[in-house]
């Protein structure tokens, strides 16, 4: 039965594990990018070891197990502090529930009718996880994202409220910082596995069979913000004993930045596009000699547009926004190039 955490003392920080992906299992990716380098991963991945539902119960107890025994719920845990409830497996399982702490089920983070409860996206452990039931029924089918306005909050800061985050005013999910790196290379993992099959899906967070682009640059943050933890390796490690594939994203986090943001291709669709690039102290300086309408957009490095301008002169000033290291992105009718601009 669910005990107090009040009971246990648990010692950390715990040490950092190693990604133990077998020898050659990533070789078709080696030296790919882009388009091609999600190909050769889809094809890694996919084609992997089927579970069933019943199967995610006891799978949860060598993916998710805390190292004091108990499940590991990312919607209760409290890193570096003191869970406000803990459970064990099979006898804190749900049956019913009527308010946080009773129980764990089984929080699918892409929710299920996103992708219709299809096979086999609908038991595949890499996006999977056992949470309380009624943190998991507060998020429901919404997005994950980052709270303004807050209507619900759980016990260790999960929270339900408004999106803040710039391109969706909807109703978002918010885990709490220690795992949002995690969620994001769920996302990633998903995107990848399925790629051939998102174009189907249905979600706020999708669009044009990958990634919206204010989701993009949300999951881009969180990845960047909340690095691979020594759970993730851990769990991909105890995953792939199971179904057999792995996460690429746990085991090689730099190829996030190969597949998705403004970073994802930083040579030219056209390499013979004029333009002359001067910068200085608080201004860019944009030269060509088209009068072609062209659109310029200033990003930041996790893909958030801070300046975005049509262009249809010969020469174009931007001031340049008090930030550290931005993108520079300039799209022709034929096609785009993308810079880097240092402070």
């Amino acid at each position: 039965m669910r005990r107090a955490a009040a009971l246990l003392a648990l010692i950390g920080p715990w040490a950092v594990a190693i990604a133990q992906p077998p020898p050659g299992y990533y070789d078709p990716a080696q030296g790919l990018s882009g388009p091609a380098l999600r190909t050769a991963l889809a094809g890694i991945i996919d084609g992997h070891t089927v579970l069933s539902n019943a199967d995610l119960w006891n799978a949860f107890e060598t993916t998710d197990d805390r190292p004091d025994g108990f499940v590991w719920d990312i919607y209760s845990d409290v890193p570096g502090g003191t869970p406000p409830y803990l459970y064990t497996f099979g006898s804190d399982q749900c049956g019913t529930y009527n308010s946080e702490g009773d129980c764990y089920n089984r929080e699918h983070t892409m929710p299920q009718s996103w992708f219709g409860s299809g096979a086999p996206m609908d038991t595949d452990l890499h996006h999977i996880m056992p949470t309380d039931g009624w943190v998991n029924q507060q998020r429901g089918n919404l997005p994950y994202g980052e709270v303004g306005a807050t209507d619900w909050t759980g016990q260790n800061g999960t929270r339900v409220g408004e999106s803040s985050w710039p391109g969706y005013t909807g109703t978002v999910c918010e885990p709490i910082d220690a795992y949002k790196g995690d969620v994001a290379r769920m996302y990633f993992y998903m995107m990848t596995r399925y790629a051939s099959q998102v174009g189907g899906w249905s979600s706020p967070m999708l669009q044009g069979g990958d990634l919206s682009p204010w989701a993009e640059s949300l999951l881009l943050a969180w990845h960047a913000a909340d690095p691979v933890s020594a759970k993730e390796v851990d769990r991909n490690n105890a995953i792939y004993a199971l179904q057999g594939n792995r996460n690429p994203f746990i085991d090689n986090p730099v190829w996030v930045s190969s597949l998705w943001g403004p970073m994802a291709s930083l040579t030219a669709s056209d390499p013979e596009l004029d333009l002359s690039v001067v910068q200085s102290i608080g201004w860019l300086q944009l030269k060509r000699r088209s009068m072609e309408v062209w659109q310029v957009r200033l990003l930041d490095p996790a893909g958030r547009t801070l300046v975005e301008r049509s262009w249809s002169t010969t020469e174009l000033d931007l001031a340049l926004p008090p930030t550290g290291p931005l993108i520079l992105e300039v799209r022709s009718p034929r096609g785009r190039q993308v810079r880097r601009l240092m402070p």
